[in-house]
């Protein structure tokens, strides 16, 4: 078994110990740990939320005075007070008003675990993830306090550039993540990015 394999099954297996829906919770936990992310009372989006994983941990760590609204095609079960689950597509036009509702005004911050469903055709795949990335931004406008942060999912390759670019117009500081949970061979970073800047004048 290769070294990527087994820190695969390693964490599978600490899902499973812990009580967490994917092994994904242990990226965001990591990075939450060096970053400080989430924080007790704040209001949380999680995009891409299905199965879960991310929206136990963000759940644990805003407490009960926080809220997090997970949004997904697929149903998403949970037993947590503190959490809301919206089965919809983040391309329909009523999911910004829907998870407003939810959360009960802008939140603190915005997840995107955001992926195409998988092809094998590298260059469609990619591209279908910037573009879900791109559409999590838009919504980062509508969604998120001013100041507010996003921590994202991009899928590396031809389109990446204008991934980045958009990061920094929208947010003030913008860090690359590679968290230990993710496979070595995977073409996968995160970013935390931090301090949504003002719409800009004339912006819509």
């Amino acid at each position: 078994m290769r070294l990527s394999e087994a820190r695969r099954d390693l964490y599978r297996r600490l899902a499973r110990e812990q009580g967490y829906k994917s092994r994904a919770a242990f990226k965001l936990i990591e990075a939450n740990e060096r970053y400080d992310i989430i924080r007790p009372g704040f209001r949380v989006v999680d995009l891409g939320a299905a199965p879960g994983g991310w929206m136990q941990v963000a759940s644990q760590l805003v407490g009960p005075a926080g809220v997090v609204v997970g949004v997904d095609v697929s149903p998403i079960r949970l037993k947590e007070k503190n959490v809301v689950s919206i089965k919809m597509d983040v391309h329909d036009r009523a999911v910004a008003e829907k998870v407003l509702q939810a959360v009960g005004g802008r939140a603190d911050v915005i997840l995107s675990d955001l992926a195409p469903t998988v092809t094998g055709v590298w260059e469609l795949d990619q591209t279908r993830q910037v573009d879900l990335t791109l559409r999590a931004m838009e919504l980062a406008r509508v969604l998120l306090k001013e100041e507010g942060a996003v921590f994202c999912k991009l899928f590396e390759g031809e389109r990446s550039q204008e991934v980045r670019d958009a990061f920094r117009l929208t947010f003030r500081s913008v860090r690359v993540v590679k968290p230990a949970a993710s496979r070595n061979a995977s073409s996968e970073l995160y970013y935390y990015c931090e301090g949504l800047k003002p719409e800009p004048a004339g912006g819509g």
